[in-house]
């Protein structure tokens, strides 16, 4: 039971929702979430952290960046299944399209030039 509680607490919060959601177009740096969601950057990195402990997300390192991603459902059978819902859940949800919409634009190349 606590791998499902954990998912569900994990995904409980709208801020991880959208990062769950932005995640399943492109793997995305914490700048780039941040840009996304307009939100301070230590509080990207905590929601990330929640979302990584769940199993719903996972990151790789490439030299300067790190990049996450969703995780591929290994860890957890719980994460599987919400991350497979989430694919079709929301789309209509003008906050998720608003942010959709935002994220080709949002390049993080661009973003520390600032």
């Amino acid at each position: 039971m606590k791998g499902f509680i954990k998912v569900t607490k994990a995904l409980s919060d709208p801020n991880r929702v959208k990062m769950v959601k932005m995640l399943q177009k492109k793997e995305m740096c914490v700048c780039e979430i941040q840009a996304a969601l307009e939100i301070a950057q230590p509080t990207v990195s905590k929601h990330l952290k929640i979302l990584e402990e769940a199993g719903l997300v996972e990151y790789q390192k490439d030299g300067l960046w790190v990049n996450y991603r969703l995780a591929d459902g290994r860890s957890s059978p719980y994460a599987a299944s919400f991350l497979g819902n989430l694919k079709h859940w929301l789309e209509d949800d003008p906050e998720i399209t608003g942010i959709a919409e935002k994220i080709p634009t949002i390049r993080r190349e661009d973003i520390k030039r600032k």
